[in-house]
């Protein structure tokens, strides 16, 4: 099926293509031509499914563009409002639509200024019901959507939401999105939404299937040393690291920051300007890597987004689905890292039958692994480089003095200084090592927590470690860290804020 199917108005579908969307999603394919015939409409999707424009794209195409506020879209934070607005900006532009973005913490004067010029306004409960209640702005929307409706329940902005469609019109087409349905939600849905017709992603299609998604077991100590690791193997383009706590992000921000990297932090205590300037300098580059609280997970949309890293594996499997579907957007493939202590690889069992998918599990790469990546990242690099007089005049005056083996060698050595790997060559468990630890982890669950075959971390004596997926070649000779036998390296293909 692709875009073109749907019949949306040549000004939408202009942007449609200028976005370079061209397959829809599986909430896209199910849901655009349910709005489009006017139905409410109840759909069940996670984050990075493309609700958005699941929406966006229909109700946009079926607005007069008359002067007044047609659409109403009710998000849980300012990140995602902000988030929300730019995308449904890019989509209504060639049609003149205008959005305003309504969130706290903002003047409220500049905010009613923008709700005069829109066609949509994007907002949170809580400032949208402080205009509503106090008559500062009055509006008729045609269309109102619910976006991350159990995330607003779980805030706790059921009353708001409540009061906010006492002020709507009756006479309205109404969308709710959420990517669970707790009995709050079930119940808010039959009192605003008039036989709603109903888009539910099945489990296999909860998680992107364009997202790796790959799973590393490290002691506690060594996370620090396994996310720089693999961060220098990896050399993500653009990266969102995921932490527990607020203080873990700062703490990491200030490490990473030490070890030479383009770094921000983002949760729950920074201002708001300073939040808007931080994902602002993520989204232009200006920082490559962004470790961030849950508090980004729902409201974060930036398409190019390579790699994403759970430095400490989340809570529930939902806060799993919606961290990782910050990456993979677009079309694009992405590549989801979660770093496991051994006491936790039960958890992520549990999280990978949750959300449907295939969890791989692969070995922190040495200090060599890494080092004959970016040798072979060099050496295409220079291939790809084209020769420029001044280069040639470069290396003509140095002849004056140096012969050409001498001039190698010493840009060999600049080089070689520039790419040095740092740290210790072994972090983290072999996979055979790992398979023992899930398979006493399923029996002592299956025993009610009896002893398995082996006890205690000095019961492994690894004589292999095998790196699933695209490793770079054979590596003998790593030694085995659990019971001091030699090992072999082969290389294949708290609260939450």
């Amino acid at each position: 099926m692709k875009f073109t199917d749907f019949n949306l108005k040549d000004t939408i579908m202009a942007a449609v293509t200028e976005a370079g969307f061209t397959e829809p999603s599986p909430v896209q394919k199910d849901a655009i031509p349910l709005v489009l015939q006017g139905h409410d409409m109840i759909a069940q999707a996670q984050t990075g499914t493309g609700k958005t424009a699941a929406f966006g794209l229909p109700i946009m195409s079926m607005m007069k563009g008359d002067g007044s506020v047609e659409g109403l879209v009710i998000v849980p934070t300012r990140e995602l409002a902000m988030q929300v607005s730019d995308e449904l900006y890019r989509f209504g532009k060639n049609s003149g639509l205008r959005t305003a973005t309504v969130y706290g913490g903002t003047p409220y004067g500049k905010q009613i200024e923008r709700i005069k010029q829109a066609s949509i306004v994007v907002a949170t409960p809580g400032r949208l019901q402080d205009l509503l209640m106090s008559g500062k702005i009055k509006i008729k929307p045609n269309f109102v959507v619910l976006d991350e409706a159990d995330e607003m329940l779980d805030m706790g902005f059921l009353d708001e939401i409540k009061n906010i469609f006492t002020f709507l019109p009756k006479e309205r087409q109404t969308l709710m999105f959420s990517a669970t349905m707790p009995n709050g939600i079930r119940k808010l849905a039959e009192q605003i939404l008039n036989d709603p017709k109903t888009v539910s992603i099945t489990k296999a299609e909860k998680t992107n299937t364009k997202i790796t998604q790959l799973y590393y077991v490290v002691q506690e100590r060594e996370r620090d040393d396994a996310l720089v690791r693999l961060i220098d193997f990896k050399n993500p383009d653009k990266c969102i690291i995921f932490c527990r706590m607020k203080k873990e992000v700062d703490r990491l921000v200030a490490h990473m920051t030490a070890q030479g990297f383009k770094v921000s932090g983002l949760h729950g205590d920074m201002e708001q300007k300073q939040r808007e300037v931080t994902i602002r300098a993520f989204k232009s580059g200006g920082i490559d890597i962004f470790i961030a609280t849950d508090v980004a997970a729902r409201g974060l949309d930036v398409n190019d987004v390579t790699h994403v890293f759970n430095y400490h594996i989340p809570f529930d499997s939902e806060s799993y689905v919606h961290r990782i579907g910050r990456t993979g957007r677009g079309g694009k493939t992405g590549e989801a890292i979660t770093l496991v202590s051994p006491n936790e690889l039960r958890t992520i069992k549990r999280i990978e039958k949750d959300v449907g998918a295939k969890l791989i599990t692969q070995v922190i790469p040495t200090r060599m692994e890494v080092q004959n990546n970016r040798n072979d990242e060099l050496i295409a690099k220079i291939a790809e480089t084209k020769v420029t007089d001044k280069a040639i005049d470069l290396v003509k005056t140095l002849q004056h003095d140096l012969d050409i083996v001498s001039i190698a060698h010493l840009l060999a050595s600049m080089v070689q200084s520039e790419i040095s790997v740092k740290g210790k060559d072994n972090i983290g468990l072999g996979l055979e090592e790992v398979e023992l630890l899930i398979e006493r982890a399923m029996q002592n669950r299956g025993n009610g927590g009896g002893g398995g075959r082996n006890r205690g971390r000095g019961g492994f004596r690894g004589n292999s470690r095998r790196r699933s997926g695209g490793g770079s070649g054979d590596r003998n000779g790593r030694n085995g860290r659990s019971g001091g036998g030699r090992s072999s390296r082969n290389g294949g293909g708290g609260r939450r804020d």
